[in-house]
């Protein structure tokens, strides 16, 4: 019940209320099911048959802000600004690869260099306009991937003053659909599915959730969080069009698991306990 309040988007707090534990419990269970869904989806979400990948960077912060972590009170290691960047198959909505860190080049060529390693077959990889893409994308494919950028042109924000322009986003006034390396399909040449998924994303995450007190304040139960929510993504939650799981539309499994399953990752991945000699002998006996 703890596991499945977290991904429906409530904060530690209140699954705690809610649930009549402690803080610190749900704390403890989040961290063990995060470092076995870790686990799990590195070992599983391999030799995927995609055909149409695409890549996106989602922003959120832990314990303050980029702009405040100076003036912060004991801020933490890893404090600041965070970018989630997601890597979705278009076809069975299956998260392939996820990275946690800044927006520089060195993050870019850690996820692309991940998600190179998890694919089966050439794609069709689309990306936004960030020039970090460019170096990782060639570095990790080379060649053999059909690669194109959608650049998105701003105008004005919809609001004209005051407090409309300042929440309101900015008015997409157009495209280009630029090829970088193959031949990518027009038609294909979207980041739509991705960005989409950035919205459930902060629906299911408290941790994203904007203008609250809910963000993360350490950078490891962030991590944590993520790997829950993915491998629910991928293996339990049921895609509204598919009607089935990600990782079953994917081929990586026939099986519809449910939250005992992940149960079961945490104690299947829980370090096993050694008995004492004297105890082992009274079963031996």
């Amino acid at each position: 019940m703890i596991l499945s309040m977290l991904v429906e988007g409530m904060s530690m707090r209140a699954v705690s209320r809610t649930a009549g534990v402690s803080v610190n419990t749900v704390n403890k269970l989040l961290i063990d099911a995060g470092e076995a869904c870790a686990e799990y989806h590195d070992m599983t979400v391999r030799k995927v048959n995609a055909r149409r990948v695409q890549c996106d960077e989602i922003w959120s912060f832990c314990y303050a802000k980029g702009k405040n972590v100076r003036t912060a009170r004991a801020a933490p290691e890893g404090a600041g600004d965070v970018w989630t960047w997601t890597a979705i198959d278009s076809d069975s909505k299956l998260i392939l690869s996820w990275e946690v860190g800044d927006r520089t080049g060195e993050t870019a060529i850690g996820f692309m260099d991940d998600l190179r390693s998890r694919l089966a077959n050439r794609v069709r990889l689309t990306t936004d306009g960030h020039k970090a893409y460019l170096e990782a994308v060639e570095g990790a494919f080379g060649g053999d991937v059909d690669y194109a950028m959608l650049i998105k042109l701003y105008g004005g924000s919809t609001g004209s003053n005051g407090h409309e322009r300042k929440y309101s986003p900015a008015e997409c006034s157009g495209t280009i659909k630029k090829a970088i390396e193959g031949r990518p399909a027009r038609a294909d040449v979207s980041t739509s599915h991705v960005e989409r998924h950035n919205l459930t994303m902060r629906m299911g995450m408290r941790r994203f959730t904007r203008l609250t007190n809910a963000f993360s304040k350490k950078l490891e139960n962030h991590i944590h969080m993520l790997s829950l929510y993915f491998v629910h993504h991928n293996f339990v939650r049921i895609h509204r069009t598919l009607r089935v799981t990600p990782a079953m539309e994917a081929g990586l499994t026939d099986t519809l698991h449910d939250m005992k399953w992940i149960v079961g990752l945490i104690d299947a991945n829980a370090p096993k306990v050694n008995r004492p000699t004297s105890y082992k002998k009274r079963i031996s006996k």
